[in-house]
Formats: C-alpha cells, structure tokens, sequence
C-alpha cells in the first residue's frame, strides 16, 4: 500500500485566494456598467465582489508564507477544484440580485458560463437587469481561454513556475507554444483574444447591434459559449443578416487554433495553410454546410418566418445563412441560435447531433473532441488496414508532416474511449431522472461537449429550466469534465493519484 501522498496545501489555497481577487476584480466590473445603466442592482452587486475580494486578500494573506514549488499533481487540483471555487463565487451576483434566488439555479448558470456550455435555466433573458447579464458574459469571456491561462500570466510575480498548470489546463494533443516562456505565451493569447472582441464589438455596433448587445454577444462568440441579451438569441436579428455573418465569422475564428491567428498577424500566414488540423475544420464546415444548405432548400416549409422557419425572404441566401451559422455553432459549441434546427427535417435533427461530438480545434476555445483528434484517429484507423497487409512495417501515424509518438496515439484513443463511456452514463442518469430518451441523450452530448442547446425538451428554443435539481447538478459535473478534457478532473478521483506510490 502506497503511502499518502504530501500535498502543499497553502500554495493550492494561494490560487484559490488569487482565483477570488480575479472574479471580484470582475464583479466590480459589472458593478460599474449597473452603476451607468442604473439597472437597480448596482449595491447587490458591488456586494458581491467586496466580499469575493476579502475572501480572496484573506486566503492570500493566510497563506502568504507557502512553499513556492507546484508539482503536476498539485497543479491538477487547483485546475479541478479551482473551476469550483470560481463558479461557487460567481454565483454570488445571481443569488444577491435575485435574478436567480435559488442556489442550485445560480450554481448551473455560472458553471454553464464558466464552462462555456451557454445552458441557460433563465426563462425571460431581457427583464434581467444590465449588470447581472454583463455579469453573466463575463463567466463566458473568463472561462473562454481560461481563467488558469490568465493566472499564469502573473504567477511569475508570485515566484510560481506556472507550466503544470499549463499542461492541465490545455491537456490535448497540440503542444504549440508562442514563446519559450509560458508567462508570455499567455499574455499573446490574452491579447489576441481581446483583440478579436474588441473588433467584434466594434463591427455588431456599426452593424446596428446597440453597443451593450453588441459587446456581451462579442463576449459569448469568442468564449464559444453562447449566452445571449435575448429571448431569441441571435435569431432576434434574422432581418438583419450583416449581423449574423460578423457573428459567423468570429465563431470561425474563436474555433480555430488561436496560435494560427499569431502566426497571421506575425505575416507567416503559410503555417495556416499547411496546418492539417485548420485544413480539415474548414473542410468540414464547407461539407457540412452544403449538406445542411441542400436539404433546408428542397425540404423546409417557408410558408411562415419563425425562429423555427425563418427562411421566408431571399431564400437561397437564408438556407445557406442558417445552415452555416448552425454548423459553426454547433461544431465550433458556441450554441447560439437562429432557428430550430429539430423542426427542419429528422435527418438534420440527427446531423446536428452528431455534430456535437466534433468540437473545433485545439488550442481554440471551442469544447467537444477536437478536429485534430479526429484527424489522428482516422490517420490511424487507414493505417491499421495497411498494418494488417505489412504486420512487419513501421508506419507511423503523421501530423503535420512529423510522426506522432504511439503515446500520444494511445493517449488520443484512450480519450474516445472514456468520452464515449462519459457520454453513455450521462445519458443514463438523466434517463434516471425519467427524462426521455431523446432528451436525456441530448443532456449528456450538449452538457459533455459544451454545446448549450440540446435535443427534444431541452432543444434550441428551450432551455434547461424544467430539468429536475438534481439533473442540474449531473449536468454541471459532465459540463465540468467536458471543459477541462475528462483526465484533468477524473484523474482526481482515482485512488492512486492520491498515493505517492
């Protein structure tokens, strides 16, 4: 038996601490847009982040004499745990506001920000006051690249090597780096991704969006997330297409590699089109846009416009627009919605589904099982046919025109395995809940991938309010797992990672 394993508890409290500062810095923030919109919640809110604050400067202080050395198992509780602290503080706003009174409620909707999902329990959007919505954008603009990413980016100022954190954080395949040094690696991301809001911003204002919508739906596209100011989500602008095609191409762009995007504005523009991974995310979005296109133009009745049938005007461009805008924002799991997609036809309804098992790329902001881990799937799924003719061959899998190590071979299938076993006792706990079978199977793909809409009671023009508390706590777990890639959290609850042997 294995003895038990020595953790440095104070530095992990540390984080946590310095986790608190960064989400009431952030309160404070949306204290300031209620204080200009005079929304009525502005005390409730500055509550909220002067209490998070004093928790956060008081665990710090507690703390301040610790050990300034992180191990990799260290570094994985604070990933895990520090997703939890962050979303039990963010619940703080919802529950002072009583915009959202009940815990269990308050809880799902910062896990659903922070995790990007975009699952919403909020039945009318547009009574919610300013500050609580900007709030609420804020989870998903956070969560978005990572409020571990962000840390990192001054943990040198603490002493702290921030590498493991790294590593759990962003545990795929894709190991690129912009600089040597993780700090500054950090930075760039940060800079690119408030780069591309602050341009999406400024594009959905001139496009007619007003300028809050316009920078809380900047906010959720770049997360991937998903959370809306409306009631109808982004089909509240289906006579205002200029919107939705800015929307689509930011969600391209917030489901690419963000270190391609360095490599563009750096002039290399040539490591974009020799990227295997971006090839192949593009190629699916033409693929699966087509298909989408072709049917909503020869099947869909456009004898009324609707968020279900929105496709009344300009037909051909329509079917194309809201056949891209719902492939991208089902593969890229940003979720957002400009029409029901289960009413089109039921081999769309299916199409859809199986798009949430896509995901965009790694190094993105996107959830769900990534393109490149696909692409190395099938890479050696072909070769095993060639291995059975030449059991006596090496032939190793390729990306990007290196081999990949068996390990991370391994590593990849391994992933599948476990996603697909996730995603089969998702499926059958909510099916415990007595929830359908569609419904249920819809929960756990949407909730695992970080998608928001779902399929049958809990579809695209549905939310996730009628699910009982008990499924909004299992939805939060598989949200949680999903977003930080399943090893980093199921890792924790496993006997042996709690030995040191």
């Amino acid at each position: 038996m294995g003895k038990r394993l020595k953790l440095n508890y104070k530095i992990i409290f540390h984080f946590f601490g310095l986790l608190f500062l960064f989400n009431g810095s952030f309160m404070l923030l949306s204290t300031l847009v209620s204080l200009i919109y005079k929304d009525g919640v502005t005390f409730e809110l500055f509550l909220s982040g002067l209490v998070t604050l004093l928790i956060g400067g008081f665990g710090m202080f507690l703390t301040r004499d610790h050990k300034k050395e992180m191990n990799k198992r260290e570094g994985y509780i604070v990933v895990a745990f520090g997703w939890i602290v962050m979303t039990l503080s963010g619940s703080l706003p919802y529950i002072l506001t009583e915009s959202i009174p009940d815990f269990t409620d308050a809880f799902f909707e910062t896990m659903s920000g922070f995790t990007t999902t975009g699952a919403s329990i909020l039945n009318n959007i547009e009574v919610v006051p300013e500050g609580v919505l900007f709030w609420r954008s804020l989870t998903h603009w956070i969560g978005g690249m990572g409020i571990i990413v962000l840390a990192v980016a001054i943990l040198p100022l603490l002493g702290i090597g921030g590498m493991q954190l790294f590593a759990a954080e962003a545990p795929g395949p894709s190991a690129d780096k912009l600089h040597p040094r993780i700090t500054d690696t950090a930075k760039r991301l940060w800079l690119i991704y408030f780069g591309y809001t602050a341009a999406e911003t400024i594009l959905l204002k001139v496009a007619g969006m007003s300028f809050f919508d316009a920078i809380n739906h900047s906010m959720s596209t770049l997360s991937t997330g998903g959370f809306s100011t409306k009631n109808a989500s982004v089909a509240h602008w289906n006579d205002t297409p200029i919107i939705q095609y800015i929307i689509i191409a930011f969600m391209f762009l917030a489901g690419t590699n963000f270190v391609l995007s360095y490599f563009v504005f750096k002039g290399r523009i040539q490591k974009v089109f020799k990227d295997e991974e971006f090839k192949l995310y593009f190629k699916f979005i033409v693929i699966f846009t087509a298909i989408a296109a072709i049917l909503i133009y020869f099947n869909v009745d456009t004898s009324k416009s609707s968020i279900e049938h929105p496709m009344v005007l300009g037909y051909g461009e329509s079917a194309f627009r809201h056949s891209l805008f719902q492939v991208l924002a089902i593969v890229t799991t940003t979720g957002f919605v400009t029409a029901d997609y289960t009413l089109w036809t039921p081999f769309l309804t299916v199409f859809f589904f199986g798009l949430m098992f896509l995901g965009g790329s790694a190094g993105s902001t996107s959830g769900g099982i990534k393109v490149v881990r696909h692409l190395i799937t099938i890479k050696n799924g072909f070769l095993e046919f060639k291995r059975a003719l030449h059991p006596n061959a090496i032939l190793p899998v390729r990306y990007n025109k290196r081999s990949v190590s068996g390990d991370i071979v391994f590593n990849i299938l391994g992933f599948f395995i476990l996603y697909l076993l996730a995603f089969i006792v998702g499926a059958l706990g909510f099916s415990m809940m007595k929830i359908d079978f569609t419904s249920a199977i819809g929960l756990a793909a949407s909730s695992l991938g970080n998608v928001g809409p779902a399929l049958g009671d809990f579809g695209p023009v549905n939310n996730y309010s009628a699910l009982p508390n008990i499924g909004k706590w299992w939805s939060s777990f598989l949200m949680l797992i999903g977003r930080l890639e399943l090893f980093t959290v199921l890792i924790l609850l496993t006997p042996f990672f709690w030995r040191n042997r």
